[in-house]
């Protein structure tokens, strides 16, 4: 007989699955107790943080993380990241305590009621023991679930009472297939219409980064010879942005996206639902006489996309398979991507593609380029042209506060695999006020992570939504009056405001020296393009 702890972190062990990442209650104090010295606990000041840590390091690390939270309530401030964490598709074992069993009949405090139906739907699988004796079952389940396709975060509600229980000693231990293949029938069905199509037109998602499917991928793009595009919201580029085949990120709206693929008679989506639109722009979802064929991992994605016939597949798997079938095409007058534009660097305020071309200019060759600054997304893909995989995160489901904890655990990852790279991340000043409390986990860990804040005091973003929507005089998106150097420095980050380029390249080029967290406030230009122009 030993102890359900004993058995259970035995397991977790053997799933060399070692790191937690938390933010302790009383509920979890008898998980947490003599916590082993051969596993890892990373402390974030607030749930939401908690998760979008691990997230981060999960990515990076391309393996679960354990994140504990604090039974109901600390589930609640988690819901945010665990809804972007689940679209992300991120293998995180959420854990959080619930009151003892003894006490469950009359829910005193802290009792997270209805445990397994409060993270719902944005968790692949939820589950409160019924006994002791299945903490251990549950956890291999809940690696098996988080880790198959599509990838995704799980839930486990854990009696407080249960750690300390004496059971029989079991190893439930055992290997799951974390890939799924595809029918090969549909797969010669697709290649014949690939290879019968005149003009085919690409469009790839981020799965095919999750699935390491970068160099088959520019391998299927020219042996068809077909230009690429990013799918919109795309969160891991899939696909070199230097490369000439390369067009650039579709936009997110039905009309406009259906200008952007005219003239293809078959266009092929891999790795992505077809399509992530908001806001609303009439058109069709596919030109006149263009067919869709969609491949992903996500048998929810293919069952719901709007358009198309689809295949469930592991990405690279699928892109193996085909380029067997598929001969090589001859080169067409694919259009090139227009160059970098060049923007006035006399300018006061400073505008964002100048302060962008300075970090460019000065970055490293191998960085982490994080982003949560919506409303200079299009002017970063002009010039942060990623062209390495596993380079460039942010959120997909387009809800902010994850991205400044998540470069966080990106930079954990960094550290843990010997890569080493600076985690440099652009934020938003609106968007920097969503988990601040972050700062702190990177402070204390000691992370290389350098936070460019861009200070317009207004939520950008919303202000061109209202130019697109007609909606004037909305209340409530001006930010005045917040001292983001205070809030860095309050966290121990190095922080500093910049007002000139100079002092940009001078401030940027010292934080990449420091390795540690540092954190650039860039006062810039109120002055915004329209959203889709």
């Amino acid at each position: 007989m030993r102890t359900v702890k004993e058995i259970t972190f035995d397991l977790l062990r053997k799933l060399q699955v070692t790191t937690v990442v938390g933010n302790p209650g009383s509920t979890e104090e008898t998980f947490l107790k003599d916590f082993p010295s051969d596993f890892n606990y990373v402390l974030a000041l607030q749930e939401a943080s908690v998760v979008a840590i691990a997230d981060g390091l999960s990515q990076s690390l391309r393996k679960p993380v354990i994140v504990n939270i604090h039974t109901g309530a600390g589930l609640g401030n988690a819901m945010g990241c665990l809804l972007t964490a689940y679209q992300n598709k991120t293998p995180l074992i959420i854990t959080a305590g619930q009151q003892t069993r003894e006490m469950l009949l009359n829910e005193p405090l802290l009792t997270n009621i209805e445990a397994i139906n409060m993270p719902k739907p944005w968790v692949k699988w939820s589950y409160e023991p019924a006994r002791p004796e299945d903490v251990p079952g549950a956890f291999m389940r809940a690696y098996a679930t988080a880790m198959q396709q599509p990838q995704g975060p799980v839930f486990l509600s854990l009696p407080l009472d249960d750690w300390e229980k004496l059971i029989p000693e079991v190893d439930v231990a055992r290997t799951v297939s974390t890939r799924q293949g595809p029918d090969p029938d549909k797969v010669k069905e697709f290649a014949q219409r690939i290879t019968a199509s005149k003009n085919p037109l690409l469009i790839y998602g981020s799965d095919i980064a999750r699935s390491q499917a970068w160099s088959d991928g520019i391998a299927f793009a020219e042996r068809l010879n077909a230009p690429v595009w990013a799918a919109p919201f795309a969160e891991r580029t899939p696909f070199p942005e230097d490369h000439p085949l390369f067009q650039g990120a579709l936009t997110s709206g039905i009309g406009s996206l259906e200008k952007q693929i005219q003239g293809h008679d078959l266009i092929v989506v891999i790795g992505a639902p077809v399509f992530r639109y908001y806001p609303w722009i009439a058109g069709q979802f596919i030109p006149e006489g263009s067919t869709l064929l969609q491949v992903s991992d996500d048998p929810n994605m293919t069952s719901k996309a709007v358009v198309g016939d689809s295949l469930v597949s592991d990405s690279k798997l699928f892109l193996i398979e085909a380029l067997k079938l598929i001969d090589q095409r001859e080169k067409n007058n694919t259009p090139q991507r227009s160059p970098m534009t060049k923007e006035d660097r006399t300018a006061m305020p400073l505008r964002p593609h100048a302060v962008l071309e300075v970090l460019k200019e000065n970055s490293p060759k191998e960085i982490v380029l994080v982003e949560e600054c919506p409303s200079i997304v299009p002017l970063m893909q002009d010039v942060f042209r990623i062209n390495q995989p596993d380079t460039f995160y942010t959120f997909a489901s387009g809800g902010l506060g994850w991205d400044l904890p998540a470069a966080v655990g990106l930079a954990l990852g960094e550290e843990v695999s010997g890569r080493n790279r600076p985690v440099v991340t652009l934020m938003g000043d609106g968007s920097f006020q969503y988990s601040v409390q972050g700062i702190y986990t990177g402070v204390q860990q000691k992370t290389h992570v350098i936070y460019v804040v861009f200070q317009n005091e207004e939520y950008g973003i919303l202000k061109q939504f209202a130019e697109l929507e007609q909606t004037p005089n909305v209340p409530g998106l001006d930010l005045p009056g917040l001292d983001i150097v205070a809030q860095g420095k309050a966290y121990g980050a190095k922080s500093l405001k910049v007002e000139t380029l100079d002092e940009l390249k001078t401030a940027y080029l010292e934080a990449l020296s420091f390795k540690g967290t540092s954190v650039i406030v860039v006062p810039i230009t109120k002055e915004l393009k329209p959203l889709f122009g």
